[in-house]
């Protein structure tokens, strides 16, 4: 339960929301009771009245009242009914941002090796299924059962001041034996099954991607029938597990309905006797008993959620598992660089798992506000040398030093979204007139000028509306927003004309004035202005 503690923290950062969501649930459910309670206690009044008439006994009813009442509680269990549903699924969406936003934080600042260790189809159960877990959990488990366990205590008060102490308890006994059954009785005969269920899911949803992803090579291989039957036999598996999972939720939710039964026919039997020394009337008498049943409904949510419970624990392990920082994003050895150094390698292993070192006792120093160039044909390593001076790929061996830093990576990456909110990822405070200014430099203020929605273009999937070379300059724009003293920069240049390079090259000679950079490419005309060159062979 652990692993919960964390995504529990942020679920409760809420609390105003969570108390108010709480209150539309306990009072949907009070009315639910109140509705059946004021029914049957109305019911049996007219049904008592009635008889004595037949008897010719003179008796008189209000109708008014239990009428009001009815029509009172019916009418707010709707309106109730219908708010706590718009309003807790609001929260429930913002709870998703909040553990969407938390979990991408974490994945900016995991290392390339760590979100490299799963495929593609994993990173999708992790992004939505376990997402999915975690964002209900306040819905579907928390506010249920806190909210069963305060309607109880209210039942108990009730038959306390309708009966007695004795029956209060009796009856309190008998609901807290039916709630521990639909909860804590769940969990502990399901816990194991759902979170080996759970992981028998992900595995499945993966091997059907991974099908179809490789489909046209299983076709070739004449393997597409044989891998489909065994992508059956598991399916059959997991469905076999799910059986025997909902086969225990249900006897538990058929010992916790015993239960309450119980209880009713205990305040039934209890209550006759009070009736035949006169304590309560016959309306009375059937009041409680009516109000208990109505906890039924209560408790019915309860044992689903709980067969659940162990899925989401499995959830929230693997993403505090395979999503987890990684300590040296944050500038690692900032603090142990001498005087005057923006950067320094010693000794420096880059290496990617399974395969042969790319380079072994690498060192270099940089120094403030130095701007030098990295060049080598492709294949020699300078992407990866890149990733591990920004702190994507940890070093093999060695250490390495250096201050706060941006990174333009050697692929551009746009998000589907508009051009201001590409830019503002680099300088979240810029202002609109530092935009048009940066992309004045990047020769692009023209080109969106002209668009009817200027800074607020959207750019399409990955900057589909744009050509190559646009989209690199949005990319380098972004960079060069941000005020990190460090900069690097891989292959700056990609999709630019020569003459277009040349003339931005010129302009980021102002705008990197003062700042460190490192810029790697194959050839001297791919790189800015720069104080020295390294050449890497291999």
């Amino acid at each position: 339960m652990r692993d919960l503690k964390p995504w529990l923290d942020l679920i409760f950062k809420r609390p105003g929301r969570l108390v108010v969501g709480g209150f539309l649930i306990l009072a949907t459910l009070l009315s639910g009771i109140g509705l059946l309670a004021v029914s049957g206690w109305f019911i049996t009044e007219t049904a008592l009245v009635g008889l004595l008439l037949a008897a010719g006994v003179a008796a008189t009813i209000n109708l008014y009242v239990p009428g009001g009442a009815i029509r009172f509680f019916a009418v707010s269990r709707t309106v109730f009914r219908y708010m706590e549903r718009v309003y807790n699924h609001d929260t429930v969406l913002r709870l998703l941002t909040d553990i969407r936003v938390a979990l991408f934080k974490r994945l900016s600042r995991a290392s390339r090796v760590r979100r490299g260790e799963l495929s593609g189809a994993q990173w999708l159960s992790r992004l939505t299924t376990d997402v999915d877990a975690l964002d209900t959990l306040y819905l579907r488990l928390i506010a249920p059962t806190a909210l069963a366990g305060l309607v109880t205590l209210l039942v108990m008060v009730l038959a306390a001041v309708l009966f007695d102490i004795g029956t209060a308890l009796l009856v309190g006994l008998l609901l807290v034996i039916a709630l521990v059954i639909a909860t804590a009785g769940v969990y502990l005969r399901t816990w194991r099954l759902a979170a080996r269920q759970s992981d028998r899911q992900e595995d499945l949803r993966t091997a059907v991607i991974e099908h179809i992803e490789g489909f046209p090579e299983l076709t070739a291989a004449g393997r597409t029938g044989k891998h489909a039957a065994w992508l059956m036999r598991q399916a059959h598996q997991v469905t076999a597990e799910q059986a025997r999972a909902d086969t225990r939720v249900g006897w538990h939710l058929a010992g916790s309905h015993l239960f309450v039964n119980l209880s009713a026919v205990l305040a039934l039997w209890a209550g006759f006797a009070l009736f035949q020394s006169g304590s309560v009337s016959g309306p009375v008498l059937v009041l409680l008993p009516i109000a208990l049943l109505g906890l039924a409904e209560v408790y019915a949510m309860l044992p689903d959620a709980f067969c659940k419970l162990g899925a989401t624990v499995a959830s929230a392990a693997r993403l505090n598992r395979d999503c987890r920082e990684d300590d040296q994003n944050a500038a690692p050895g900032a603090s142990e660089l001498p005087p005057g150094k923006a950067l320094l390698a010693e000794d420096v292993a880059v290496k990617h798992e399974g395969y042969a070192p790319l380079f072994t006792h690498f060192n270099l120093g940089i120094e403030d506000g130095e701007h030098i160039g990295i060049l080598g044909h492709s294949g020699s390593g300078k992407s990866s040398l890149a990733d591990v001076l920004a702190g994507l790929m940890p070093t093999a061996q060695g250490n390495l030093a250096r201050r706060e830093c941006v990174y333009l990576t050697q692929k551009t990456v746009l998000f589907e979204d508009t051009l201001r909110a590409n830019l503002l990822l680099g300088s979240p405070e810029a202002s609109d007139t530092q935009l048009w200014s940066i992309l004045e430099q990047m020769e692009l203020a023209e080109r969106f000028a002209t668009e009817p929605d200027r800074l607020d273009t959207w750019l399409g999937s990955a900057g589909s509306r744009l050509s190559g070379g646009e989209a690199r300059r949005v990319a380098l724009a972004r960079v060069l927003l941000n005020p990190a003293p460090l900069v690097i920069l891989d292959e700056p240049f990609t999709g630019l004309d020569a003459e277009t390079r040349g003339r931005i090259s010129k302009r980021m000679e102002t705008l990197l004035e003062g700042k460190t950079v490192v810029s790697l490419a194959h050839g001297s005309d791919a790189l800015p202005d720069t104080d020295r060159v390294i050449y890497l062979s291999g």
